[in-house]
């Protein structure tokens, strides 16, 4: 289900923010990268920096670099599954970024990062039948 479309406890919902988390915010929607970031984990959900990296085709350095920005900002959060970061919007800055990351949903660069999220998509779907099937056998080191 895409991040974009879960239901919102009215309690979760930010109705109001402080001047300091305005600025940082601000500052954070101030840079195409953290936009691009930001769009993909509105529409697919919780990713992993290196979901990431393939879809933006930068280093992990740079996207763990905007990420720690978008994180100040109180804007994404993370949890740990395994050895896996994943990263997702938080709750309470969805209805603020959704009307935000609108306006730019045409863009020619937003199209692509959609298309290329998509497949990752269902190539991960293959992948996680083949672990379900045991047809996936991981290199032997």
């Amino acid at each position: 289900m895409a991040a974009g479309n879960v239901e919102k406890s009215p309690a979760l919902i930010l109705k109001s923010f402080s001047l300091p988390f305005g600025v940082q915010a601000f500052k954070a929607l101030g840079d195409e990268t953290r936009l691009r970031i930001l769009h993909i984990l509105f529409h697919f959900g919780e990713l992993s920096i290196t979901d990431l990296e393939l879809i933006l085709d930068f280093t992990q350095t740079k996207v763990a670099r905007q990420m720690g920005v978008l994180k100040n900002a109180s804007l994404i959060q993370s949890r740990r599954v395994d050895h896996w970061v994943l990263y997702k919007i938080k709750d309470e800055a969805l209805e603020f970024l959704s009307g935000l990351l609108s306006y730019i949903e045409k863009e020619a660069q937003i199209q692509k990062d959609k298309s290329v999220c998509e497949v990752l998509s269902s190539n991960r779907e293959l992948s996680i039948n083949k672990i379900s099937l045991k047809q996936y056998k991981p290199l032997q080191s």
